[in-house]
This record gives structure tokens, C-alpha cells and sequence, in this order.
């Protein structure tokens, strides 16, 4: 079990490192695509990018908050044997299962590991 455990701590440390890097390179290219946007866009479409950018911004930032830094640090306390690490996993993994096919194989693969855990556990 603790090679199970083991290969969900590093795919959740992959997969929050993928997604981190994904929304980072989103972010860069499309703030560096907004020039060239704004110079061939009519009078009210600068104004309405102004607007949109800031929230599309928000947006990438809450979703490496919420998802991308949380799987990295509960992939790292699961490869320490911290007792919540698994929890937290768990939890990311749930999230994961509506993100079509890798997400959902982690999710479905973090959701066995936990159920064989505490299986094991509940049996000693």
C-alpha cells in the first residue's frame, strides 16, 4: 500500500505543478497577445478587454490557490506520511473526477487508494 500511496503523491505533485505552469503560460500569452488585440479591435473592445483581463486574471490565480498549490502540498505530505495528506487527496482528487480523462483516472485512482487505506487500517 505505501507504493500506492506513493505513486498517488507523486501524480497529485505532477498534476499541481502541470496545471500551475498551464494557467501561468495562459496568463503570459494572453497578456502578451492584449497589444496586438487592442491595435486591430474597434473603439469599444479595448475597453471591454480592460475590463475582462482583470477577471480573467483573478480567476487563473484562485484556480492555482485552490487546486494546482494544494495538490502539490498534500502530494509532498503524503511522500512525509502526514496523517491528513491522504484527506486532502482525497478532496482533489473528487474535484478532479469532472476533468476528462486524466483528471477523472486520478481522481477515480486517489479515491482507491483511500478506500484501500482505510480498509487496511480498520482492519488491524
Amino acid at each position: 500500500m505505501e507504493t500506492q500511496k506513493r505513486i498517488l503523491a507523486i501524480l497529485h505533485i505532477v498534476s499541481g505543478v502541470f496545471l500551475s505552469m498551464a494557467i501561468l503560460f495562459l496568463s503570459v500569452f494572453l497578456t502578451a497577445l492584449l497589444p496586438f488585440i487592442f491595435d486591430q479591435s474597434e473603439t469599444d473592445v479595448p475597453r471591454i478587454l480592460e475590463i475582462i483581463m482583470p477577471i480573467v486574471s483573478i480567476i487563473s490565480t484562485g484556480i492555482i490557490i485552490l487546486f494546482a498549490i494544494p495538490a502539490i502540498i498534500g502530494g509532498i505530505a503524503l511522500l512525509n506520511n502526514k496523517s491528513w495528506a491522504l484527506t486532502l487527496l482525497l478532496v482533489l482528487g473528487c474535484f478532479q473526477l469532472f476533468s476528462f480523462p486524466f483528471g477523472t483516472a486520478l481522481g477515480i485512482y486517489s479515491i482507491w487508494v483511500y478506500a484501500e487505506d482505510k480498509k487496511r487500517t480498520s482492519s488491524n
